[in-house]
């Protein structure tokens, strides 16, 4: 985030920033970040959780530690590398915000700290940084100004598309039906991120990517501008600098056939050794994660490329943990890990002849590893096949520990719907997907893949689209 450099702003924080981010403190530029002191009593209820929250809690803890050793009182403040300037708040008097119900709630107390900041300083804009949707609308109703955390947030209409047209002669097409490539004009590509040669600044980026359609390892639709109803479908390999046709087999994988060109493309890229990341992003019903498992299996199991596929997801609807569940711990993971089996339940029994249950003997074995996400971090994951479902739900944060992880000859696929999540303090624009699709476009080791057509059933592609 970056204020106006014309004049400082106070941005105070609430606790889910720190949480989200621990870092955060660092980067509001050279403005002044305040701490309110009641955000380091909710901290410390969470330093104690094994989870994700819980890494992050106790990092700040260090981080502000360490400031406090090096740089003097928090109280009185402390600069940071930034430039700005750091200052634990503790408020005057209790909270009095004429809206609260609960007037010793944190966020009341909280909220309370932000007015006593404006108050106290009348010559500094003071802004209100809270992930929190409900009490950014609290603070602007009382009028504070509020704000979102934006530092990792994306533009959602840079991943409502994994491919594009170009307009061909018929001989083009022809030529790449019988050679199996296609070398488009070098105008149509554009350049790659670590081209410093060619690539414009991030002020003209925008409007370069759009003028020069082509990136690395997007789905290309050859049309005959002659004739529009003769395509020919491929994708752009940015090392060879030209279009190649989809490597997608006839007879699909254990039994799952492509039924659109954006499925084509996906089986394309998850079976595609050369290919270490990949985003499918789509509604539900799409075939996301039937495809990604499917996939997964003949990689692994079928043709040996991988010693292990582990497939992961957020275990964490309504911020829940496992321990409220009963049972051991594969009964408390069932629940959650449910949508997963019923994926691989189909795939075993339209794919093979051993029956929908067989893939318990790939459990057993240790080729199969379905696990909540808890689990991963810490470990070294090579030559694995690893399937991340609903990773919506994940923060940038987490899916970086999540890719972090993988070791020598690992695939990772990222599989989701930005518009369905259940993480509170993400959205749209700043979830861990959306925000991994961003940063690793025009990569040559990764690869997005947009799924538009619900392919489930006729009944829950018309629910999709009209409930």
């Amino acid at each position: 985030m970056s204020g106006n450099r014309g004049m400082k702003k106070n941005y105070v924080l609430d606790t889910n920033i720190l949480l989200h981010d621990p870092y955060a403190i660092s980067k509001f530029d050279d403005n002044n970040v305040i701490i309110p002191i009641y955000v380091i009593e909710e901290v410390d209820q969470f330093k104690r959780e094994g989870s994700e929250r819980g890494r992050n809690a106790r990092q700040v803890v260090r981080l502000l530690d360490e400031l406090r050793e090096s740089g003097g009182s928090l109280s009185k403040g402390v600069t940071l590398a930034s430039g700005g300037f750091l200052k634990v708040a503790v408020p005057p008097h209790h909270p009095e915000l004429p809206s609260a119900i609960d007037k010793t709630s944190m966020d009341a107390a909280i909220l309370q700290t932000a007015f006593d900041v404006r108050e106290a300083d009348h010559d500094s804009p003071t802004v209100f940084v809270t992930m929190d949707t409900n009490l950014r609308i609290r603070a602007d109703a009382l009028g504070m100004v509020a704000e979102t955390y934006e530092n990792q947030r994306v533009e959602p209409q840079r991943l409502d598309t994994s491919g594009t047209e170009l307009e061909v002669s018929a001989g083009d097409i022809d030529t790449f039906f019988r050679e199996g490539r296609f070398v488009p004009p070098a105008s149509a590509i554009a350049p790659e991120r670590g081209d410093k040669a060619e690539r414009p600044s991030s002020m003209s980026l925008a409007a370069s990517e759009r003028s020069a359609s082509l990136s690395a390892n997007m789905s290309v639709l050859l049309r005959d501008r002659a004739n529009p109803a003769h395509t020919a479908l491929g994708r752009f390999d940015a090392a060879r600098r030209e279009i190649v046709c989809l490597r997608t087999p006839r007879e699909g994988i254990l039994g799952v056939r492509p039924r659109n060109k954006e499925q084509s493309h996906a089986i394309d890229v998850l079976l595609d050794e050369e290919i270490r990341l990949i985003t499918l992003v789509g509604k539900a019903g799409t075939g996301k994660t039937l495809l990604a498992l499917a996939a997964g299996l003949k990689r692994t199991v079928e043709d040996g490329i991988y010693t292990r596929m582990l497939v992961s997801r957020p275990v964490m609807p309504l911020g829940r943990d496992i321990g409220f569940l009963p049972g051991d711990v594969d009964e408390k993971l069932n629940p959650w890990m449910q949508p997963i089996f019923d994926n691989l339940e189909f795939l075993f029994a339209s794919g093979t002849k051993k029956g929908p249950r067989a893939y318990a003997e790939l459990l057993e074995s240790g080729q199969l590893q379905v696990e909540p996400l808890t689990y991963i971090r810490g470990r070294s994951l090579p030559a694995q096949y690893i399937i991340v479902d609903e990773a919506q739900n994940l923060t940038p944060h987490e899916v970086k520990t999540i890719i972090t992880r993988s070791g020598d000859g690992t695939k990772i696929v990222l599989t989701g719907d930005p518009e369905q999540i259940d993480n509170p303090y993400v959205d749209s624009a700043s979830n861990g997907l959306s925000v991994a699709a961003d940063r690793f476009r025009g990569e040559r080791v990764a690869a997005h893949v947009l799924l538009t057509r619900g392919e489930r059933s006729a009944l829950a592609e018309l629910a999709a689209n009209l409930l």
